[in-house]
């Protein structure tokens, strides 16, 4: 199904104010941060140091002599569309014109090792039969964490979603709506509360990986990802989730904007508590009247404002903090269509809790593992070669701050694991259909993305490390320096950095009005 027909729009240019923003950084966040600047009449660069934009939605097309695949990065899960088409709207535009979008469905396929399957829908009569299926008995507590996580949906999406969180005070006003909803628990605590069956509790936990986030210590404030997927549902962007970064492009510079590839910024230079601009690796500098970092929240405090003292002392601050993990992802292209096999698969390890700890805890490589799967052909057959397809297949590892290991030595061999799992599990003959493969390891996440400890997701999603005690969207001392993405409010997801790009821009537009 496609995406709904949006009302005529009519385009407008905005009026240029004679103020300017750079915004270091061409990620999701980075790119509607960008787009709301302009549409307000703000003249914005985009300077990012990779040849491509995107940041962790980066992609690599591979030749073979069966044709082109093509590999997202990640990430590859798009929910509430409705706040990436708002982008457009703020001049009349439409998504439509950029941005194809499906509708994925089922959401997700989980799988465990005794062969067992649950697809998870917003398709009710379906859902309610695949929970009776399942866990029996299960289906009038499914309803109730429905009803609990519409409650914190609200709370914690539409309410608090895109505001930030500046001051303490803030933080208050937050706690008893916080407190009513239980928030210090865990989603999995919050999940067994209504699920009996173990199976189930899995399937309506693990969301919170997709974060960053351990299922057995993350608030269960993120149990607001159900409700957000069952009102808008889970859509892929035709071409690749690159394709919708394309389009975020396209319209940023149709409406006046600026993006500047390959050249990373290098300094953001300070004058007193404001910063000035930034210099870049090529020698290229600019003054702008304020600066914006989707860069990773470490990367932009220790080194990129490592010459002021605010940079070097939030950065032994941040270095205390908690970072998610990081992820080893083998993506690969193989002979075949596989229409079985739906767009997005979960493949459960024989553990669920000790797997979580070793991962988040304990810091090592366990033998075992889960696997998130992701088959993006089987719904737009343009990413790979006729009668071909393309996956990718990612585990979630410990960071490099736990796990110091050598990826180049280590790489291959968990490679082949994972893909000897999918060959016993779901592909026969994998092995031999594979046309052609890589691996994406923690150290590439440090050193494409200058990922601290080459975390994926930047600070772990704790409560005591949510909303006030995340990233401030202003910094508090650089009067003129603010933040978005993941290490900022309200967190990782496609989602969360579009939010968090609406709360620092209303920021960034009250302050350059002044």
């Amino acid at each position: 199904m496609n995406a709904p027909a949006s009302i005529e729009t009519s385009p407008r240019i905005p009026a240029p104010t004679g103020k300017t923003a750079c915004v270091v950084g061409a990620g999701f966040g980075g790119l509607a941060l960008a787009i709301r600047l302009q549409s307000a009449g703000i003249a914005t660069t985009v300077v990012e140091g990779r040849d491509k934009p995107g940041g962790r939605a980066y992609f690599w097309e591979k030749e073979t002599d069966r044709g082109t695949f093509t590999f997202d990065a990640g990430p590859t899960v798009i929910t509430d569309p409705d706040c990436l088409r708002e982008l457009w709207g703020l001049t009349g535009h439409d998504m439509a014109e950029d941005v194809e979008l499906k509708e994925v469905s089922p959401f997700y396929r989980l799988n465990w090792p005794d062969g067992t399957n649950f697809d998870y829908s917003n398709d009710e009569a379906h859902l309610r039969a695949e929970i009776n299926r399942v866990a029996p008995g299960d289906v009038g507590g499914y309803e109730e964490f429905l009803d609990y996580s519409a409650r914190v949906f609200e709370e914690g999406y539409v309410k608090l979603g895109h505001v930030p969180f500046l001051d303490f005070k803030s933080m208050l006003k937050a706690a008893p709506a916080l407190v009513k909803n239980q928030a210090w628990n865990s989603v999995y605590a919050m999940v067994s509360k209504y699920i009996e069956s173990e199976k189930l509790r899995e399937a309506l936990s693990f969301h919170t990986l997709l974060v960053g986030g351990n299922p057995m210590e993350t608030s269960s404030i993120y149990a607001l990802i159900h409700k957000l997927e069952k009102d808008g549902g889970v859509w892929w962007a035709m071409g690749g989730t690159n394709r919708l970064v394309a389009g975020m492009v396209r319209h940023f510079e149709r409406i006046g904007g600026t993006v500047r590839l390959g050249d990373p910024v290098e300094r953001v230079t300070t004058m007193g508590d404001h910063v000035r601009g930034v210099e870049t690796a090529s020698g290229w500098s600019g003054q702008f009247d304020a600066v914006a970092s989707n860069a990773d929240i470490m990367h932009s405090y220790r080194d990129l404002l490592g010459d002021n003292v605010r940079g070097q002392q939030y950065a032994a601050k941040l270095a205390k903090k908690r970072f998610s993990p990081s992820l080893f992802v083998v993506h690969f292209g193989i002979e075949g269509a596989w229409p079985g096999i739906p767009h997005h698969m979960i493949l459960f390890g024989p553990r669920y809790r000790g797997l979580l700890e070793d991962i988040y805890k304990h810091g090592v490589l366990p033998r075992d593992f889960s696997i998130y799967l992701h088959h993006p052909s089987v719904s737009d057959p343009s990413m790979a070669p006729e009668g071909m397809s393309t996956f990718y297949a990612l585990v979630p590892v410990a960071h490099q701050g736990k796990l110091p290991i050598d990826w180049d030595e280590m790489g291959p061999e968990l490679e082949a694991r994972i893909l000897a799992e999918l060959e016993r599990r779901l592909i026969p003959g994998l092995s031999e259909r594979i046309v052609t493969k890589f691996s994406y390891a923690p150290k590439d996440f440090a050193q494409d993305l200058n990922a601290h400890m080459g975390s994926a997701f930047s600070l772990e999603p704790i409560l005591t490390q949510s909303a006030w005690f995340r990233g401030h969207n202003r910094d508090d001392v650089l009067k003129n320096f603010y933040l978005v993405g993941a290490g900022t409010h309200p967190g990782a997801g496609i989602p969360g950095v579009v939010g968090s790009a609406k709360a620092t821009a209303g920021l960034m537009l009250e302050d350059l009005a002044v």
